[in-house]
């Protein structure tokens, strides 16, 4: 976004401090200091916060509430101090992450509050903000440096003086605005001392200043610092306002992840189960980023109703329940969590190959009917037995090198050439591997053209006795077939977790061939289902999609060219996702030239459909170079950084 030259068209921002700048009233967090180690002061503590509520409501006058607070309070000098150095830590977070904006447009961003400058000076000094840029009250000390009082002679001592205060200044230029969470700030905008007010929502939303604010085309509730820039012509750190930016996450997604999607100001939506398509494409509309895990499938047609969507992410392995190609010809990145859940899964395996070979599932169930079968007919160890593995990424792999620390000898096949772990063997054929496994576990991946890979001939050339195990996806298997192998006893016990077709939720039933045959052990697609695993998905899945939309970074996309990129720093970055066709770059750099942008950096990548521009410029772009890069031919989505 442009910026008026030297600031002077732009509206001065005038900032409240507590909940506003800070997360936090100042003079609660005082309060909480003076009185944690006095537990007798507890009543005195919420005396505190009742008036600090009260004033901000509305409720009672400022002064009155300001003038009882002091006096319960009596704060040293020492302990003003002490309060400041604590609100530096508190810094509200949209206000901290466009630092650079106040450090950039000196004057431009004032504070006013009926707070003290002992304390709101040192915190905003940080952000480049002068003390003649704060307007606020001023304690009264006693000769033993304790406060008694306020200075009664400043306007903000008293009821409307934020409106009186701040016709003081006498340098402002452009438009006011004024910023803030409580009532005294909307009386600046109602007394006639401000053109617009946002009621700030970012910490606290106070029922009574957001209703106020709704009347008027003058105010808006906004609820990052972001969305005032991006309203006032202000070029802060993100072009587009990340608390208007929607992200729908389903499936229980890990809470990790919601929070960091919050702490970053975003706004995030969440469901408990999936979707169906004609419940998604509804859910969908405005979404910029959605959130899925495996049972939500993300077809064509809900891809052509998404009117917003810049990226997905899989919070899971597998991508098969996306349409990547529709979602490649939309310029919507892909994202998922390849690696997080591998020692979970492998984990899992291996208790399934102890449990099914000592036959301890069966004897289990026959203890909870009260029959006692203490026998060894049958029950075998897993040590020098023969694991093999079908699909040897990352999970398989994993897995080779724990049932060796067993005692197992491992073979493996897979389609493309591996790295070799530890003493596992890989076999030219799936067909060598079945005859000499007494153990098989699959774990190849969910593309359609692996459906029902494993049938009556695999299980037909297994060893008499082997033992199966699918932790991997559920169409490739045929199960009627596997049933068939269990009920001859050619397969002597089977783990399954993943099935064809699997409930929408936990409150739908479920049906499967396999149920009641013994020694088979059914799960509900839990294998990467720990706790570690669904928080290390949330963390490698959310910090994907945040490079995504901060910086571009398209690392570990299973659909976009994958370009690693740093942090917008001193620059001005765009990007641009486009079919790969011939002369896009050509064009782009005509714009770039036509409005003498010098090029600071540049990547290009292309895949078999999508070619991906990052360019990095040394200057703000005009609207008119923006228009103009959007409409180049053969553009799928077009985003500015800053």
């Amino acid at each position: 976004m442009h910026m008026a030259p030297a600031s002077v068209n732009l509206a001065t921002l005038v900032l409240d401090f507590d909940s506003t700048f800070t997360k936090v009233e100042a003079l609660d967090v005082l309060a909480e200091q003076l009185f944690s180690s006095d537990p007798a002061r507890l009543t005195d503590l919420k005396s505190i916060k009742e008036l600090t509520d009260l004033a901000m409501s509305g409720e009672i006058g400022f002064g009155e509430a300001l003038q009882r607070r002091i006096s319960i309070l009596k704060p040293s000098r020492a302990d003003i101090e002490a309060l400041a150095e604590a609100l530096k830590a508190q810094v509200s977070a949209s206000i901290a992450r466009n630092r650079k904006v106040f450090e950039e447009n000196p004057g431009k961003i004032r504070i006013i509050s009926g707070g003290f400058h002992e304390f709101i000076d040192p915190v905003v000094a940080e952000f480049g903000i002068k003390p003649e840029h704060v307007l606020a009250n001023r304690l009264i000390f006693d000769e033993a440096g304790v406060a008694t009082g306020v200075d009664q002679d400043n306007p903000l001592s008293k009821d409307g003086g934020k409106i009186v205060a701040l016709r003081s200044w006498a340098d402002l230029t452009g438009a006011i605005v004024m910023v803030g969470d409580g009532w005294t700030d909307y009386e600046v905008f109602q007394g006639g001392a401000a053109d617009r007010f946002y009621a700030f929502t970012e910490n606290v939303s106070r029922e009574k200043v957001v209703a106020a604010t709704t009347a008027s085309e003058a105010t808006q509730v906004v609820a990052s610092f972001d969305e005032v820039l991006h309203n006032e012509g202000y070029e802060g750190r993100y072009s587009f306002p990340r608390s208007r930016m929607k992200m729908l996450l389903l499936e229980n997604v890990h809470p990790v992840a919601i929070q960091h999607f919050r702490d970053e100001g975003y706004d995030v939506s969440t469901l408990k189960g999936a979707l169906d398509e004609e419940a998604l494409i509804e859910a969908i509309q405005g979404v910029h980023v959605l959130g899925i895990r495996s049972k939500t499938n993300v077809t064509r047609k809900v891809l052509d109703a998404a009117d917003k969507l810049m990226a997905i992410g899989a919070f899971c392995i597998g991508t098969n329940q996306i349409d990547l190609k529709a979602a490649s010809e939309k310029g919507v990145a892909v994202f998922n969590a390849p690696y997080s859940n591998t020692r979970s899964v492998v984990e899992m395996v291996m208790g399934l190959t102890v449990i099914l070979t000592r036959n301890i599932y069966d004897k289990s169930i026959q203890m909870h009917t009260g029959k006692w079968d203490k026998s060894a007919t049958g029950a075998h160890e897993v040590r020098n037995k023969t694991l093999g593995i079908i699909g040897y990424g990352a999970i398989g792999s994993q897995l080779s090198v724990l049932a060796e620390a067993f005692g197992m000898r491992v073979i493996y096949y897979d389609v493309a050439e591996k790295l070799t772990l530890g003493n596992a063997r890989r076999y030219r054929t799936m067909d060598a591997v079945l005859a000499e496994a007494d153990v098989l576990s699959l774990h190849v991946d969910g593309r359609a053209e692996n459906k029902n890979i494993f049938g009556k001939a695999q299980f037909a050339k297994m060893k008499d006795g082997a033992l199966f195990i699918n932790l991997s996806r559920g169409h490739i298997v045929d199960i009627e077939a596997l049933a068939e192998a269990v009920r001859t006893k050619k397969i002597y016990g089977a783990a399954v977790d993943v099935f064809p077709e699997e409930p929408r939720t936990n409150d739908d039933p479920f049906e499967s061939a396999l149920m009641g045959l013994p020694n088979v052990i059914l799960t509900p697609h839990i294998g990467g289902s720990t706790e570690e695993a669904q928080e290390a998905i949330g963390e490698f899945a959310s910090e994907r999609l945040l490079n995504f939309i901060s910086r571009g970074d398209t690392t570990f996309s299973v659909n976009m060219p994958n370009v690693q990129l740093s942090e917008v720093e001193g620059r001005h970055r765009f990007l641009h996702i486009h079919q790969n066709v011939p002369g896009v770059m050509a064009a782009i750099n005509n714009v770039i030239a036509k409005y003498n942008l010098n090029i600071l950096a540049q990547h290009l990548k292309t895949n078999e459909q999508l070619g991906y521009v990052i360019v990095d410029v040394d200057r703000g772009y005009s609207r008119e170079a923006l228009d103009e890069l959007k409409a180049v031919t053969g553009t799928l989505k077009f985003r500015s950084l800053v």
